[in-house]
């Protein structure tokens, strides 16, 4: 109990003294095409790997959208982080500010989804009128369900900001959801060789339309595409391919592939493809689950980046009798984590109970100690 209080203590002095110091807040002019604004940079940012979001906070034209269009809410936080992944490829979080999308509103991306028959806007293909509902939904099914706009603001020097960047995710279906003409709910598999195939071609075409429009025809574009994971599924897409597009270009120069994975633990896909970090797994929840005798449910969720692991999320529902036996799991945990896994591993722990969150655990490679957190009724 006394070690556990002490990784508290440390972790409250750790957040305490990254505290925001609003009194150092920059004020600064937002110049756009047609208006000037004041705006306000703030100075405390939690990680250099987030970027600085300008105040007032300006709500994208599409906000909401993404939930309507993506199939679950792993896909929407994964879609969208991402992208901020994608755009410090070429905009740094150090110079660059972030703002929600400002010039795709609502209405012009709902056109763009939309098939193209009767809508010259549609960048999906037109179901035609030859065979069955089935076999035109299996033969002409709907690649892409979600387009995602960031812009990235850059000082320009007098205290003024500007548009330095545009990113923008499409998000590709890899399943297709339709019903037949009688109702009955079904789908298709799209392959991974036309998911890249259609976005690549849709991009293409929002770049020449991104162009013509007034405050873009100038900026560098970066274009990322996304595969959705199915309804049912546990872990988030990935995206996997990305576009650039030089300032004042009309097309996108180089395309670069992007290996990233989510699998879970475990699963038959983890034994294949990483056995070493399953079975390190594997000896954890074995040991968590000898703790008590009550039910324990463990599952992982691991992120790869270039066969890489880059992140290790379990979630352990467990049924609790008091704060104690939180208080007493949660160390218990922790010390597992401290002492059987690698350095390396950064892990995050998330404890709950038919309540709710009890207790989060936090291993940071960089982190001589965990941050640990309980929480309070």
């Amino acid at each position: 109990m006394k070690k556990l209080m002490t990784w508290l203590i440390c972790a409250l002095l750790t957040l305490s003294a990254c505290a925001p110091k609003f009194n150092q807040e920059e004020k600064v002019v937002q110049e756009t095409e047609n208006k000037k604004q004041k705006a306000i940079i703030p100075k405390y940012n939690i990680s250099n790997s987030y970027y600085r979001t300008i105040l007032p906070f300006q709500p994208g034209e599409a906000r909401g959208l993404v939930v309507e269009n993506v199939n679950t809410r792993l896909d929407m936080e994964e879609f969208e982080l991402g992208l901020m992944r994608i755009a410090q490829t070429k905009f740094s979080p150090s110079q660059y500010l972030f703002q929600q999308g400002q010039y795709l509103d609502r209405k012009t991306i709902e056109s763009w989804l939309k098939r193209k028959e009767g809508n010259a806007e549609g960048l999906n293909p037109a179901l035609g009128n030859e065979g069955t509902n089935e076999e035109r939904n299996k033969k002409h099914p709907l690649y892409i369900s979600h387009i995602l706009e960031h812009n990235y603001l850059v000082k320009t020097g007098n205290d003024k900001v500007q548009l330095g960047g545009v990113v923008i995710g499409l998000a590709m279906n890899s399943v297709h959801y339709y019903e037949t003409e009688e109702g009955y709910p079904r789908e298709v598999k799209i392959s991974k060789g036309d998911m890249e195939k259609e976005g690549k071609k849709a991009a293409e075409e929002i770049v020449s339309r991104l162009r013509q429009m007034d405050g873009l025809k100038e900026v560098p574009i970066i274009i990322g595409l996304f595969e959705q994971q199915p309804k049912s599924s546990i872990v988030p897409g990935h995206f996997f391919a990305v576009g650039y597009v030089d300032k004042g270009s009309n097309a996108i120069q180089d395309w670069e592939k992007i290996n990233e994975e989510y699998y879970v633990f475990p699963s038959d896909e983890a034994e294949k493809n990483h056995r070493d970090d399953l079975v390190k797994f594997l000896n954890l929840k074995s040991d968590i689950e000898e703790f008590f005798p009550n039910y324990t449910g463990v599952i992982g969720r691991a992120f790869y980046r270039d066969d890489q692991l880059q992140q290790l999320t379990i979630d352990i529902v467990m049924q609790f009798y008091g704060k104690a036996e939180v208080i007493g799991f949660t160390q218990y945990v922790t010390g597992l984590l401290m002492e059987k896994m690698p350095d390396y591993m950064p892990i995050s722990v998330y404890i709950s109970s038919v309540r709710g969150p009890e207790s989060i655990i936090i291993k940071s490679p960089d982190k001589n100690e965990p941050f640990v957190h309980i929480y309070q009724p």
